[in-house]
């Protein structure tokens, strides 16, 4: 079938909006009619070459729609379903999925670089023929999807799909980095980096989680009214203030939990040396691959520093996602439609793009498929 999709030809060059094709899906897959695609930063990362996927890819990785098309061997969906993409397909079979550790399972990382879905293949081609890339299965700025099974996850009618989108990355990015990684406890003081749509599900995670004092770290002043909204107690605008004398003064020493939701260099070194005694420092945001981190360590050893990378909030897909939309559903989390900055049509891509460059995106902003 032919469809519109966003591709990334060139590092530096514009994404172009162009008529592709899309193959059938085949066995244990199926077909979605997009009809939201978050815009996110690791997004804008693969565009801009900070990540190692192959060109030319067809962009986006947090999406909800509808199925149209159900594969041989595909018993979880039907057509009509509605259901978010994830972008984690375990495989249940690699030494991380069956030690429990199915959020880095070990076939996706070896898959996913190749810009392949799970078998190895692309349904992807352009207007010539030539092989488009696949972005972590999903390819979601595109107005269908070719998603494995297990990459298509069933949410219930009541939950509007231009919020469960963002189950597909920045909520259970930034809620499960509290919850699963941080296991954060009422009274610990938090501090994070980056306020963008990961960063504001760590605000309202480490909220719920009776978490005292947070203080929200950006470079855009512009966000504090919003970061407030989600659960942020204090907020420092790091572009007219060094964040760190001021994180150690409101938590007597230094916090607990630093998250870093960026990737950006100085913002892992602020955040670091922004931890107190016994402090760990949790990074969900991933550096450009050229650059590295001036990280001073001479106070890990005597103040038992700790520094862990999560992905997707190491969640458990099956487990996890579903536990998700019913707190959505029961309003014990905050109400989605509020992390909707803005949206926008497929045409605009790059002016998100731009926007997202520019520190000027409040929110998530959101692209609407027909």
């Amino acid at each position: 079938m032919k469809m519109r999709a966003a591709v990334c030809r060139e590092h530096g060059k514009p994404i172009s909006v162009e008529e592709v094709n899309l193959a059938p899906p085949k066995a244990n897959e199926v077909l979605v009619k997009t009809k939201f695609t978050g815009y996110c930063h690791s997004d804008f990362s693969a565009v801009e070459s900070m990540h190692a996927f192959p060109k030319p890819l067809v962009i986006g990785h947090e999406a909800a729609g509808v199925v149209e098309e159900v594969g041989a061997g595909v018993t979880a969906l039907k057509r009509g379903d509605r259901v978010a993409a994830t972008w984690m397909v375990p495989c249940g079979r690699c030494e991380m999925c069956v030690s429990g550790r199915p959020y880095i399972c070990t076939h996706c990382h070896t898959m996913q670089p190749q810009g392949a879905l799970p078998d190895g293949t692309s349904r992807l081609t352009d207007a010539k023929g030539a092989r488009l890339n696949h972005h972590v299965f999903v390819s979601g700025l595109a107005e269908y999807m070719v998603l494995p099974e297990g990459g298509a996850i069933k949410i219930p009618d009541a939950l509007p799909l231009d919020q469960a989108c963002f189950l597909g990355c920045c909520m259970p990015t930034g809620y499960g980095a509290v919850l699963n990684v941080a296991q954060a406890k009422t009274g610990d003081s938090v501090a994070i980096f980056g306020v963008g749509g990961v960063g504001l599900n760590m605000v309202q995670g480490a909220k719920l989680r009776g978490a005292h004092p947070i203080i929200a770290v950006d470079l855009n002043g512009k966000k504090e009214a919003t970061a407030r909204e989600f659960g942020a107690t204090h907020f420092i605008d790091s572009s007219v203030e060094d964040p760190v004398p001021k994180i150690q003064q409101l938590t007597g020493g230094g916090a607990k939990f630093c998250f870093e939701a960026t990737g950006d260099p100085g913002a892992i070194v602020q955040a670091y040396w922004s931890l107190g005694i016994g402090g760990t420092l949790i990074q969900a945001g991933i550096p450009p691959m050229e650059t590295t981190t001036p990280l001073p360590l001479t106070l890990t050893p005597p103040h038992n520093r700790n520094i862990l990378g999560t992905l997707y909030g190491n969640v458990r897909i099956a487990y996890d996602l579903p536990r998700f939309m019913d707190m959505i559903l029961r309003g014990d989390y905050i109400d989605m439609a509020k992390l909707i900055g803005r949206k926008f049509k497929l045409e605009e891509i790059n002016d998100v793009h731009q926007a997202m460059a520019n520190h000027e995106i409040i929110g998530r902003w959101v692209c609407e498929f027909d």
